[in-house]
């Protein structure tokens, strides 16, 4: 899912990680790949958030999905693999209703 300015602020007060800027040389190419979503980077590797069924009614929420593992030690490459959830849920704000 492709989050707004407000949503990235709201994911990365509950999540440690660093968001992948759309000019980034390697968002277009991670766009062709997986789609089109915010990526993120943290120290595992490569994560996005896939909109989930809110906890509570009122709430809008995104799992946070793992596609790609670092392949070094010196975060310079990726390994990618099938999706998998990490079991993490983040909280993008309040459902327009």
């Amino acid at each position: 899912m492709k989050l707004n300015t407000a949503q990235v602020q709201q994911t990365l007060q509950q999540m440690d990680a660093q968001v992948l800027p759309d000019d980034h040389p390697a968002a277009r190419k991670l766009g062709e790949l997986f789609g089109d979503h915010t990526f993120f980077v943290d120290e595992s590797g490569l994560k996005v958030l896939e909109s989930t069924e809110a906890v509570a009614a009122e709430a809008q929420t995104g799992s946070v999905v793992s596609l790609a593992n670092w392949n070094d030690g010196k975060f310079s490459s990726l390994k990618p693999h099938d999706p998998v959830l990490t079991g993490t849920v983040i909280v993008l704000g309040q459902s327009k209703q």
